[in-house]
């Protein structure tokens, strides 16, 4: 499913490129072309310099950014794999509600890593808002939790697990926490154009290196599942029917979010995006009300606008620390609907 899911990544630039080619479906093709390789060439130079003049001759000759893009791509895939993968190994060994609360607090995490990496000052009006937002977490994960009934064949999935599998599971997506939140910051430091870039530029980039991650995922991930159906330890066999649709559907679901969450990344921070992906949580309790019928607990409504307040609280945050910084950085006044990359390139 990992491999499925992260590898779909791929499809990101392809789909990109032809909702470009649609937009400037008058331009001639070698044009288009020429525009577009030109747009991401200066774009991943100034991802590696962090320059918006990437032009600027350098004193000490820096690497190919095609060379710099490969060891990017290669760093902040094994920390998203690794991250991905605790999930998969923990569903088995923990409940559903620490599987929720524990993965989520990714958003603290990325916090705490955009502090040293990023540069980001401590901010009260942050901390309280990511604070506020992972107790909605614990509300929704285990505000409807009830006690088994005694003498009953425990039914509910935190007593059917044994006490010393639980706390593996939990430390296992401890870890997929911890790393979730560095690959959000890692993408940011390493992969976004710098502040004052052009935002079309961004989104093209962000999308590119989406690709960058599933391709390398699709060549390198595919290794160890011969392995381990050989062995037996895991046995892989091809869906059908229903179970292929849904499978399907679902790695076209992750791909339009992954997609959309680097974009948001590149244009924002990991700490909003981070919390903005929590609002999933609330949206998911909403899909099963209208899809089930079974209405919303107290605790998913508490705990879903909890996240929104937390939500709103980061926006309003972020929005009012870039407005603080919009007359001290420069601007990229450029995007990919002109030659001007190409003719300073010349």
């Amino acid at each position: 499913m990992l491999y499925l899911t992260h590898g779909s990544w791929s499809l990101l630039w392809p789909v990109q490129l032809l909702c470009l080619r649609i937009q400037q479906y008058n331009v001639p093709w070698a044009t288009f072309w020429r525009r577009h390789v030109g747009l991401l060439r200066s774009t991943s130079i100034m991802v590696q310099t962090q320059d918006l003049d990437w032009s600027r001759p350098s004193a000490v000759p820096r690497p190919s950014a095609l060379a710099y893009l490969v060891r990017t791509t290669v760093f902040v895939t094994m920390a998203l794999t690794v991250a991905g993968l605790s999930w998969y190994v923990a569903v088995d060994l923990t409940t559903p509600s620490d599987l929720t609360a524990i993965y989520n607090c990714s958003a603290f995490f990325a916090y705490v890593f955009s502090v040293p990496l990023l540069k980001e000052p401590l901010r009260l009006d942050k901390s309280i808002a990511v604070i506020v937002a992972i107790i909605g977490v614990l509300v929704v994960a285990y505000g409807d939790q009830k006690a088994p009934e005694a003498g009953a064949d425990d039914g509910g999935a935190a007593a059917t697990k044994a006490a010393g599998e639980r706390f593996l599971g939990n430390m296992v997506i401890g870890v997929g926490s911890v790393l979730y939140g560095l690959y959000e910051v890692l993408y940011k430091r390493w992969a976004c154009p710098p502040e004052g870039c052009a935002p079309l530029r961004g989104v093209v980039f962000a999308n590119t290196f989406g690709s960058c991650i599933g391709l390398f995922t699709l060549c390198v991930l595919w290794v160890p599942l011969p392995l381990l159906h050989w062995t037996g330890l895991e046995t892989f066999a091809l869906p059908t029917g229903h179970t292929a649709w849904m499978l399907f559907f679902s790695v076209i679901a992750n791909a339009t979010f992954a997609g959309s969450f680097l974009v948001l990344i590149s244009l924002t921070s990991p700490v909003l995006s981070s919390v903005a992906s929590l609002l999933t949580i609330f949206l998911v309790a909403l899909t099963d009300w209208m899809v089930t019928g079974e209405p919303l607990s107290g605790a998913a409504m508490l705990g879903g606008f909890m996240i929104m307040i937390a939500f709103g609280m980061l926006s309003w945050s972020t929005w009012r620390e870039m407005a603080e910084h919009e007359g001290h950085k420069p601007v990229d006044m450029t995007d990919s609907g002109d030659d001007s990359d190409m003719e300073r390139e010349d």
